[in-house]
């Protein structure tokens, strides 16, 4: 079973910029596609950027492509989010899994964006 640890969440500006990182653990971390996903306040959990088997492609939800940036490091077993031009609807609760998810959720990391 894939676990999942999701970091480097906090409070911005609008415009600010933040890094999440998420460490997986499991199965072989090159076999997944692995994606971050969010959820909003009273809003189904949506889908935000994926990156594809060792990392040959990258996709983006409209609202974000051009402002955040997905990456791994398959060394260590992460994927990140860079997350730059921050507006106030990016808040949300940040989470990673394999794409499509598994049910093996975690935490998540809560990013929070003012105006």
């Amino acid at each position: 079973q894939v676990h999942f640890e999701e970091s480097g969440g906090g409070s911005v500006q609008a415009g600010g910029s933040l890094r999440l990182s998420c460490v997986t653990s499991g199965p072989t971390f090159n076999k997944f596609a692995l994606a971050w996903f969010r959820q909003r306040a009273e809003k189904e959990r949506e889908f935000v950027a994926v990156s594809g088997r060792r990392d040959v492609s990258r996709a983006y939800s409209d609202s974000v492509k051009g402002r955040f940036t997905i990456s791994r490091d398959i060394a260590k077993n992460a994927v990140y989010l860079q997350m730059n031009s921050l507006e106030p609807e990016d808040t949300a609760v940040y989470y990673c899994n394999t794409n499509p998810p598994t049910e093996s959720w975690g935490q998540g990391t809560q990013v929070t964006v003012s105006s």
